[in-house]
């Protein structure tokens, strides 16, 4: 007889698509009210699963039951039938409709054949008191933040009265204070008989969270454990070996300054920020979300403009708003956002390692090709990029073959200093390590590294120096043996004094180093 708390199982399912084993003989199961972690490397298996759940995919052998009874599948209204919501990272809204509108978009209520527009959002307000979020159900969906948008997706799935709520790394670009909000949320939720398909990178959530985690590696359920179990073991299930260090920082004997920022400043964004960054050397910048982290690396980069102050690689002055000059300089970014603004991402592999590197591979307007693959190949060898061949559509690796080929293109370029900014978001224990020593090889080869993270324990570890902005400005500047997680929020909450002027209207090359602590 099947479990009466059993919401949903799956039974040896397997997947393949050309060339690629997917799954092989995966095993997992559901329990009403309970959290269940679905923990694995980028590329083990996970997403195939849950869209398997949500009717993107259909197994080629295997079973799913719900409720006890075998079931298919085969779309989002099969998946909804059954009381089955997923939640991407990449949120399922459409931006120009309002909250209720993408709450029942399809299912609207209906009063003598016309969109009953006070109850949609009487409905819709009640569902987001539910949530817990104070956001009016008239408000454009393009208006919101990330942390509110999660939440109408969550509002959304319980219009569908989800049984089963499938998420995604819900957690990936979330402060730690929203996050407590959603954990507060998910809880309930659980509380109220909800089974909830957690995937998340951060071990630190699943003991915080979870119930039980099942580990995929290689396409295979390899393990369930309790949320409890130590996250040493945790590792060693997900990648199939110990990792001796998490964050395997190398020093080198920090050189010359590459990268000097001297007060930059753009009205409203940011002010009187100064830095150096030296060959050799790992400097990052950490603070609170909307601090200016994101916006200094861009103007430094040449992508946005600023009004007042100068940006030097190796003594020389850039043009300011000019990616060209940056780039011509030995600047490469690292953005944030990989696959909006890293990567083309139905160009391949191959195509996308080459694109910095185009135009200097070019004679008479004619790409070298031959030079460009073997290149490709190379970076591809080096750092270890999982993949089919050169020639596979980059949308279709994993989280963390994609951030190597975002850097790969900056390492086929020879760029001397590299700005990472999140550079391990969304991407496995696993793959974070093997970043991490991608970091230490490109500051033994002399580059200097800029570092902006929203994961502190990141950023201790692996920084030299650590820069803290608040409100703008560099509220401090930390040794590494300074920087403390209580050090970097002290600043990282202050309110930093502006600095006084010089006679060129930039900061002091010794004002960013005064502050050590506060």
């Amino acid at each position: 007889m099947s479990d009466p708390d059993e919401l949903l199982r799956i039974e040896a399912v397997r997947k393949t698509f050309p060339g690629v084993i997917a799954l092989d003989g995966v095993d997992f199961d559901l329990r009403r009210g309970e959290v269940h972690v679905l923990l694995g490397e980028n590329g083990a298996g996970k997403s195939t699963l849950i869209k398997m759940l949500s009717g993107a995919h259909t197994p080629d052998s295997g079973r799913i039951l719900a409720a006890g009874e075998e079931v298919r599948i085969h779309g989002a209204q099969d998946a909804a039938r059954l009381g089955i919501a997923t939640i991407y990272q990449e949120f399922n809204l459409v931006p120009d409709l309002t909250v209720a509108e993408n709450i029942f978009l399809g299912r609207q209520p209906r009063r003598f054949g016309m969109i009953d527009r006070r109850r949609m959002e009487a409905d819709a307000e009640v569902l987001l008191a539910r949530v817990g979020v104070d956001v009016s159900p008239r408000a454009r969906v393009r208006e919101l933040g990330i942390a509110r948008l999660q939440m109408v997706e969550i509002a959304k799935a319980l219009s569908l009265d989800a049984r089963v709520l499938i998420m995604d790394e819900p957690t990936a670009v979330l402060t730690s204070e929203e996050v407590e909000k959603l954990f507060a949320i998910v809880r309930a939720l659980r509380a109220d008989g909800v089974g909830v398909v957690f995937i998340t990178h951060h071990l630190d959530e699943i003991a915080a969270l979870g119930d039980r985690v099942t580990v995929i590696r290689d396409g295979r359920s390899v393990g369930q454990v309790p949320a409890s179990t130590p996250e040493d073991e945790l590792v060693r299930l997900m990648v199939g070996r110990s990792i001796a260090q998490q964050y395997p920082r190398e020093r080198p004997a920090a050189g010359t300054a590459l990268l000097s920022v001297r007060g930059l400043t753009r009205d409203g964004a940011f002010a009187d920020v100064g830095f150096e960054v030296r060959a050799g050397e790992v400097v990052g910048i950490a603070g609170l979300v909307g601090a200016g982290r994101t916006e200094v690396a861009r103007a430094v980069f040449g992508a946005d403009p600023y009004d007042r102050g100068s940006v030097r690689v190796g003594g020389r002055e850039l043009r300011r708003g000019d990616v060209n000059a940056a780039m011509a300089a030995g600047i490469g970014l690292v953005p944030e956002d990989r696959k909006g603004q890293g990567l083309v991402l139905d160009a391949s592999v191959e195509e996308n390692l080459g694109l910095v590197t185009l135009r200097s591979a070019s004679r008479a307007g004619v790409v070298d090709r031959k030079a460009q693959h073997t290149a490709a190949e190379r970076i591809a060898g080096q750092l270890g990029v999982r993949m089919a061949g050169l020639g596979q559509q980059v949308r279709t690796l994993s989280g963390g073959n994609q951030q190597k080929v975002v850097i790969g293109k900056w390492l086929l370029a020879d760029a001397k200093v590299l700005i990472l900014d999140e550079p391990t978001r969304g991407i496995d224990v696993g793959a974070k390590v093997e970043i991490y020593q991608l970091i230490n090889e490109l500051t033994a080869a002399g580059a200097a590294v800029l570092m902006i993270s929203s994961d502190l324990p990141e950023v201790l570890g692996m920084s030299d120096r650590v820069l803290v902005m608040a409100q703008g400005r560099i509220a401090g500047e930390l040794t590494a043996d300074e920087a403390t997680q209580d050090a970097v929020m002290s600043l990282a909450v202050s309110t930093p004094v502006p600095a006084p002027a010089t006679a060129t209207g930039g900061t002091p090359a010794t004002e960013t180093e005064a502050p050590r602590g506060h």
